[in-house]
């Protein structure tokens, strides 16, 4: 546990280079036995107002004309030089041995920072094998949080479900400006970091009277589990409140992998066909490009599979429901640190009974 070690199926997101720690410092490690960090995100705003409004943090003018903003409007974040000379400290995980996995004086120090309301704290891990990437932190639920503030008052009071939401920063998000939150993903071990990092954070949503309520949805599985012996399991009257009441669903950079996607559209199909209003759902997605031996050249297979499903959705013809697909322009301000790359799209799906 001395330095990191990398498997051949070893996924490392880049997200962490850009989180505003001087260091990452391991804090445990987690049932099975990879690093855990904690990374405190900062929510870039209008300082001024910020101050005098701690208790809402979200604000429908919190582009004001006083906040650096670029030749498109998004706000004029300070990015890392390009040039290769530039000095700066290297940015890289500090693994501490098991046995010193404890809380070091700088975090006991900053321990009143974590209650900011511009602060979000999260857990997460830096690297995983593909079936554990819900563990760490990706750009696609950055840019799905930058379009929950930028249309705060679109969600304001709704009952929201997320899918796959990994470590929960978008639900948090959510859950500044929606009455109801269904954080959900599967798996004990990822549910239970989701858990903590809700606790964390319970300052940015529940003076509003605000919930999230973390649960196991499993894509692979027909129904909802409700099995009273599992600790992230639905209770009957939640799930008559997720068919009754939500009216957003979303989903942040999940599709990675052909038959989960599958699986997603399944899901998306048979939760919007039973809900009692129209739903509206939000999909953030990174092209990622690799060049594949079975191509001999560069490709985006599991994008180019995200778009053929989005197309069926879309041409679907069952005479029971309706879906419209449309992309959405990437213009809105930017809430977080993290690169804005060109390959990051964020789809709107629309679901109605016919």
């Amino acid at each position: 546990m001395d330095q990191v070690t990398f498997r051949s199926d070893t996924v490392l997101s880049d997200v962490h280079l850009l989180l505003p720690n001087a260091c990452h410092l391991m804090k445990r490690l987690n049932g099975v036995g990879q690093p855990v960090f904690t990374s405190k995100i900062r929510i870039l705003r209008d300082y001024d107002e910020k101050d005098s409004s701690c208790d809402s943090p979200v604000h429908e003018n919190s582009d004001a004309s006083n906040v650096p903003r670029d030749e498109d409007g998004d706000l004029d974040v300070v990015r890392r030089p390009r040039c290769a000379t530039y000095n700066r400290d290297p940015v890289c995980p500090i693994i501490l041995s098991q046995s010193a996995v404890t809380l070091t004086d700088q975090d006991e120090d900053s321990e009143e920072e974590d209650g900011a309301c511009d602060i979000i704290k999260i857990e997460h891990t830096m690297a995983t094998p593909l079936e554990d990437v819900g563990k760490q932190v990706w750009r696609g639920a950055f840019l799905l949080a930058d379009f929950i503030l930028a249309q705060a008052s679109m969600f304001k009071g709704a009952t929201v479900l997320e899918l796959g939401a990994g470590t929960g920063l978008t639900s948090i998000v959510m859950a500044m400006v929606a009455k109801t939150v269904y954080c959900t993903d599967v798996g004990e071990d990822l549910l239970s970091m989701c858990q903590r990092n809700v606790t964390f954070n319970k300052q940015h949503f529940e003076p509003q009277e605000s919930e999230i309520r973390v649960r196991q949805l499993d894509w692979m599985a027909d129904d909802f589990c409700t099995d009273a012996d599992l600790e992230f399991c639905w209770t009957d009257a939640e799930v008559a409140d997720l068919h009754d009441n939500t009216t957003f669903l979303m989903a942040a950079d999940v599709c990675y992998d052909d038959d989960l996607t599958d699986a997603l559209f399944r899901t998306l199909y048979r939760l919007s066909s039973n809900m009692r209003h129209p739903s509206t759902t939000y999909i953030s997605i990174e092209k990622r490009l690799n060049f594949t031996l079975r191509h001999m050249d560069v490709s985006c297979e599991a994008y180019d599979h995200f778009r053929h499903c989005l197309d069926q959705l879309q041409q679907m013809t069952d005479g029971k429901m309706n879906f419209t697909v449309e992309p959405m322009k990437i213009s809105f301000p930017q809430f977080f640190q993290y690169e804005r790359v060109d390959q990051l799209e964020l789809w709107k799906v629309t679901a109605e009974r016919l």
